[in-house]
Protein backbone atom coordinates (compact mmCIF):
# COMPACT_ATOMS: atom_id res chain seq x y z
CA UNK A 1 0.00 0.00 0.00
CA UNK A 2 1.31 3.60 -1.14
CA UNK A 3 2.04 5.98 1.66
CA UNK A 4 0.78 9.35 1.21
CA UNK A 5 3.57 12.09 0.39
CA UNK A 6 4.74 13.63 3.58
CA UNK A 7 4.11 17.09 4.02
CA UNK A 8 6.54 19.90 3.91
CA UNK A 9 5.35 21.91 6.61
CA UNK A 10 2.22 23.54 4.31
CA UNK A 11 -0.85 23.74 5.01
CA UNK A 12 -3.67 24.57 2.64
CA UNK A 13 -2.99 27.87 2.20
CA UNK A 14 1.22 28.01 1.02
CA UNK A 15 1.98 29.06 4.69
CA UNK A 16 4.21 27.39 6.85
CA UNK A 17 3.16 26.78 10.77
CA UNK A 18 6.15 29.48 11.64
CA UNK A 19 4.23 31.99 9.37
CA UNK A 20 0.77 31.16 10.80
CA UNK A 21 2.28 31.58 14.59
CA UNK A 22 3.17 35.32 13.26
CA UNK A 23 0.40 37.42 14.25
CA UNK A 24 0.20 41.47 14.23
CA UNK A 25 -1.59 43.10 17.02
CA UNK A 26 -0.60 46.55 16.80
CA UNK A 27 0.57 49.11 14.23
CA UNK A 28 1.69 52.50 14.12
CA UNK A 29 0.24 53.80 10.82
CA UNK A 30 1.08 57.31 11.46
CA UNK A 31 4.76 56.77 12.41
CA UNK A 32 5.12 56.28 8.43
CA UNK A 33 3.46 59.92 8.08
CA UNK A 34 5.02 62.17 10.79
CA UNK A 35 8.67 60.42 10.03
CA UNK A 36 11.09 59.67 7.28
CA UNK A 37 12.25 56.17 8.87
CA UNK A 38 15.94 55.45 8.23
CA UNK A 39 16.45 51.66 9.88
CA UNK A 40 14.47 49.47 11.43
CA UNK A 41 15.05 46.43 13.40
CA UNK A 42 13.38 43.56 15.47
CA UNK A 43 13.46 43.92 19.03
CA UNK A 44 12.22 41.88 21.87
CA UNK A 45 10.15 43.25 25.22
CA UNK A 46 9.85 42.08 28.43
CA UNK A 47 6.25 41.70 29.69
CA UNK A 48 4.39 40.34 32.54
CA UNK A 49 1.78 37.21 32.25
CA UNK A 50 -1.48 39.12 32.12
CA UNK A 51 0.32 41.52 29.14
CA UNK A 52 1.03 38.38 27.36
CA UNK A 53 -2.56 37.67 27.66
CA UNK A 54 -4.32 41.01 26.04
CA UNK A 55 -1.75 41.28 23.46
CA UNK A 56 -3.13 37.82 22.75
CA UNK A 57 -6.33 38.88 22.33
CA UNK A 58 -5.61 41.57 20.16
CA UNK A 59 -5.58 44.78 22.11
CA UNK A 60 -2.52 47.15 21.76
CA UNK A 61 -2.08 50.62 21.15
CA UNK A 62 1.37 52.31 19.85
CA UNK A 63 0.14 54.84 18.11
CA UNK A 64 1.89 57.63 20.65
CA UNK A 65 4.61 55.81 21.67
CA UNK A 66 8.42 56.28 21.29
CA UNK A 67 11.46 54.92 23.20
CA UNK A 68 14.18 56.33 24.95
CA UNK A 69 17.62 55.19 26.82
CA UNK A 70 17.32 54.88 30.80
CA UNK A 71 19.52 53.37 33.03
CA UNK A 72 21.47 51.90 30.32
CA UNK A 73 18.37 50.76 28.80
CA UNK A 74 16.11 51.39 25.91
CA UNK A 75 12.76 51.84 27.04
CA UNK A 76 9.13 52.11 25.26
CA UNK A 77 6.97 55.16 26.89
CA UNK A 78 3.50 55.82 25.89
CA UNK A 79 2.29 52.21 24.87
CA UNK A 80 -0.79 51.11 26.10
CA UNK A 81 -1.46 47.68 26.93
CA UNK A 82 -5.01 47.15 28.34
CA UNK A 83 -5.39 45.21 31.77
CA UNK A 84 -7.01 41.49 31.52
CA UNK A 85 -9.61 41.39 33.07
CA UNK A 86 -9.28 37.52 34.46
CA UNK A 87 -5.90 38.18 36.37
CA UNK A 88 -7.60 40.26 38.74
CA UNK A 89 -5.26 41.93 41.75
CA UNK A 90 -2.40 39.98 39.38
CA UNK A 91 -2.98 43.06 36.69
CA UNK A 92 -0.39 45.02 35.70
CA UNK A 93 -0.48 48.99 34.97
CA UNK A 94 -1.66 49.80 31.28
CA UNK A 95 0.95 52.62 30.60
CA UNK A 96 4.16 51.39 32.45
CA UNK A 97 7.64 51.80 30.67
CA UNK A 98 8.35 48.70 28.81
CA UNK A 99 12.43 47.65 28.35
CA UNK A 100 13.25 46.86 25.11
CA UNK A 101 15.54 43.77 25.01
CA UNK A 102 18.48 45.03 22.17
CA UNK A 103 22.08 43.51 21.81
CA UNK A 104 24.84 45.91 23.16
CA UNK A 105 26.10 46.87 19.61
CA UNK A 106 22.99 47.48 18.42
CA UNK A 107 22.17 49.54 21.36
CA UNK A 108 25.42 51.92 20.66
CA UNK A 109 24.49 52.41 17.25
CA UNK A 110 21.06 53.27 18.36
CA UNK A 111 22.00 55.79 21.17
CA UNK A 112 24.72 57.32 18.90
CA UNK A 113 22.18 58.09 16.18
CA UNK A 114 20.16 59.36 18.71
CA UNK A 115 22.36 61.75 20.44
CA UNK A 116 24.63 62.75 17.36
CA UNK A 117 21.92 63.39 14.65
CA UNK A 118 18.79 63.88 16.93
CA UNK A 119 17.20 60.77 15.79
CA UNK A 120 14.05 59.11 17.24
CA UNK A 121 13.36 55.28 17.86
CA UNK A 122 9.65 54.83 17.15
CA UNK A 123 7.83 51.24 17.44
CA UNK A 124 6.40 50.69 14.01
CA UNK A 125 4.97 47.05 15.09
CA UNK A 126 3.80 45.25 17.92
CA UNK A 127 3.67 41.44 16.92
CA UNK A 128 4.21 37.68 17.76
CA UNK A 129 7.21 35.93 16.09
CA UNK A 130 7.55 32.47 14.54
CA UNK A 131 8.72 31.50 18.02
CA UNK A 132 5.71 33.15 19.56
CA UNK A 133 7.76 35.89 21.78
CA UNK A 134 6.18 39.11 21.55
CA UNK A 135 8.62 41.52 19.28
CA UNK A 136 8.56 44.95 17.76
CA UNK A 137 9.79 46.59 15.35
CA UNK A 138 11.52 49.01 16.04
CA UNK A 139 12.81 52.01 13.58
CA UNK A 140 15.22 54.89 13.50
CA UNK A 141 13.47 58.01 12.15
CA UNK A 142 13.68 62.01 11.85
CA UNK A 143 10.32 63.95 12.03
CA UNK A 144 8.86 65.68 8.95
CA UNK A 145 7.49 69.22 9.19
CA UNK A 146 3.94 69.81 8.18
CA UNK A 147 5.08 71.03 4.20
CA UNK A 148 6.86 67.59 3.83
CA UNK A 149 4.15 65.61 4.63
CA UNK A 150 2.02 67.38 2.16
CA UNK A 151 5.14 66.70 -0.69
CA UNK A 152 5.18 63.05 0.21
CA UNK A 153 1.25 62.63 0.56
CA UNK A 154 0.98 64.07 -3.04
CA UNK A 155 4.43 62.11 -4.40
CA UNK A 156 2.14 58.69 -3.34
CA UNK A 157 -0.79 59.77 -4.81
CA UNK A 158 0.97 60.25 -7.42
CA UNK A 159 2.61 57.08 -7.76
CA UNK A 160 -0.58 55.32 -7.07
CA UNK A 161 -2.47 57.38 -9.43
CA UNK A 162 0.48 56.83 -12.61
CA UNK A 163 0.03 52.74 -11.69
CA UNK A 164 -3.83 52.82 -12.34
CA UNK A 165 -2.66 54.19 -15.51
CA UNK A 166 0.00 52.25 -16.43
CA UNK A 167 -2.36 49.22 -15.52
CA UNK A 168 -5.63 50.45 -17.36
CA UNK A 169 -3.40 50.96 -20.32
CA UNK A 170 -2.34 47.20 -20.27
Amino acid sequence: MAHPPKSSGQNPKGKTQRQLAQKMVAENRQARRNYEIIDSLEVGVVLTGSEVKSLREGRANIAEAYAREEDGQIVMVNSTIPIYPPAGQFNHDPGRKRVLLVKKREFNRLMGAVDREGRTLVPLELYFGPTGMAKIKLALATGRKAPDKRDVEKKRDWDRQKGRLLRDRG
